[in-house]
């Protein structure tokens, strides 16, 4: 049968998996990078204010510990808030919230550029 290399076992498809898919489970560094922005979407919900929130349509537990991030003035408690934030945010999907905050950003950047076209004229 001959030797087998290496690099030829990496390429053959794992049990469950077909060839060209990838891999079921993540990396380490693509874990921490997950976490890092559903935390940083958690820091764009804190800067929100309350009643944009609410229309957001975010879980209790969610809203609750967003709405007391909101009450931290100091750095290190924030910090952890933020993570317990992140935290949550793995446990449901984050997609409704992404689609909330992007729609914003678009009205902000259309109400900008409206703005900017008024006073050019």
């Amino acid at each position: 049968m001959g030797l087998v290399h290496k690099k030829n076992l990496k390429r053959t498809a794992r049990s469950g998996q077909e060839r060209g898919e990838q891999p079921a489970c993540l990396s380490r560094t693509q874990k921490k990078k997950a976490a890092l922005s559903l935390q940083d979407l958690g820091e764009r919900l804190v800067k929100l204010p309350d009643e944009k929130l609410d229309r957001i349509g975010l879980t209790e537990d969610i809203l609750k510990a967003v709405k007391a991030a909101k009450t931290i003035k100091k750095h290190c408690p924030l910090n952890r808030q933020m993570q317990y934030i992140g935290s949550l945010m793995r446990m449901y999907d984050p997609s409704p919230v992404r689609e909330f905050l992007e729609a914003l950003d678009q009205g902000k950047h259309r109400q900008a550029a409206k703005t900017k076209r008024n006073e050019d004229t």
